[in-house]
């Protein structure tokens, strides 16, 4: 509970499903905003009940595609949020955002709504590659929905995504060179990962997906990543996202930090702690099952469930090891596990931390199977 209470709003719409993603998303054409602005006020208020009072210190709206919200549905969720939870005086309200020209429209409704913060999905600055991935928008129109979200709120980030199909190195430094002079503070910069039951995992599967990286390029792409972002004051302080001193995501390092959030929508997880135990909760992944079950007085979560002290220790420590800063040394008890990875110059401790090295970075999922 020290390190922060959030509130995350699944949104699980979107205007078509990118083939490498899995997340909980969902294409349809007629959305009727008022009904779901409802669901989402009774749920919060629900949740509430459960959580007690809290200092609320964010609110991350995602998805699916929230900048297909409208920006009353918006507003209205922040109120139900205010309303429940006292907001912290620094409250960081997020939105993700697709960066085609309509959406970019809604920003200025978004920050009258309250949101101060905003995460574009730009992916590519190459129409070609864009294409490759599934996505509706240009190059151009990603640059511009950067320059137009840095018009209405006061701190911007946009994703990318590398170790594309036919990506040579030179390439993606000539990109990351570009997003570097456009960033504004942050930047999340993700390999790209095939996942089963999603398209690019069926074609994968098949022998269809033609160019992707080996494991010396992906690593040489790593690599010239944290040295360029580095260089250019936005160093690693989590394994995929970069920025500024002071402009980290909020809500993001209550995750990585095992502080407690709600999670309200369909799909979205929470960890709550109540009565000195922490609880996990999901809630019903298809949208029909969310709404139906939370217009009929129900509660919209379809799991919930109190994690054992080893579980959340180990949670703890998978989350907290992808940040530059570590974890407390208290949550590790192998000391000569630990030992053994500092003599690899994979792990570097203190008295009060323990970190992984620039070395084991990109080592970090066999660093954690080592620990754990």
């Amino acid at each position: 509970m020290a390190n922060g209470f959030g509130l995350y709003v699944h949104w699980p719409f979107c205007q078509a499903k990118c083939p490498y993603c899995d997340f909980n998303s969902h294409v349809t054409a007629q959305i009727d905003q008022a009904r779901w602005l409802a669901a989402y006020e009774s749920e919060i208020a629900r949740v509430r009940d459960d959580s007690g009072p809290r200092v609320l210190n964010s609110i991350f709206f995602g998805g699916g595609t929230p900048s297909l919200m409208e920006g009353d549905t918006v507003a209205g969720i922040i109120a139900a949020a205010r309303a429940a939870w006292s907001p912290a005086n620094d409250i960081e309200i997020t939105l993700e955002a697709n960066p085609t020209s309509v959406e970019a429209a809604r920003f200025r409704a978004y920050a009258d709504a309250g949101v101060n913060r905003v995460s574009i999905g730009v992916q590519s600055l190459r129409d070609d590659h864009l294409k490759a991935l599934g996505r509706l928008h240009s190059a151009d129109e990603a640059r511009r929905a950067v320059e137009t979200a840095e018009k209405h709120f006061p701190r911007v980030s946009f994703d990318l995504i590398y170790g594309r199909q036919h990506q040579a190195l030179a390439d993606w430094k000539e990109e990351l060179t570009e997003a570097l002079q456009m960033a504004a503070g942050h930047l999340s910069l993700y390999h790209l990962t095939i996942e089963p039951d999603t398209a690019f995992g069926d074609r994968h599967a098949r022998g269809r997906l033609p160019g992707l990286p080996d494991e010396d390029l992906s690593a040489d792409m790593f690599d010239l990543t944290q040295d360029m972002t580095g260089a250019a004051g936005l160093p690693m302080y989590e394994i995929s996202n970069h920025s500024t001193p002071g402009a980290e995501s909020i809500h993001n390092l209550i995750y990585w930090r095992s502080g407690d959030w709600a999670g309200v929508g369909p799909g979205a997880h929470g960890r709550l702690t109540l009565g000195g135990e922490r609880n996990a909760t999901e809630c019903h992944m298809a949208p029909s099952a969310w709404l139906k079950a939370v217009e009929s007085n129900r509660d919209g979560t379809s799991l919930r469930r109190v994690l054992a002290h080893e579980d959340a220790r180990i949670e703890a420590v998978m989350m907290g090891l992808r940040l530059a800063e570590g974890v407390p040394a208290s949550l590790l008890t192998n000391v000569s596990k630990i030992n053994e990875l500092e003599d690899l110059r994979l792990l570097e401790s203190d008295d009060t931390t323990v970190r992984v090295t620039p070395r084991g970075r990109p080592l970090l999922n066999a660093v954690l199977r080592d620990l754990l």
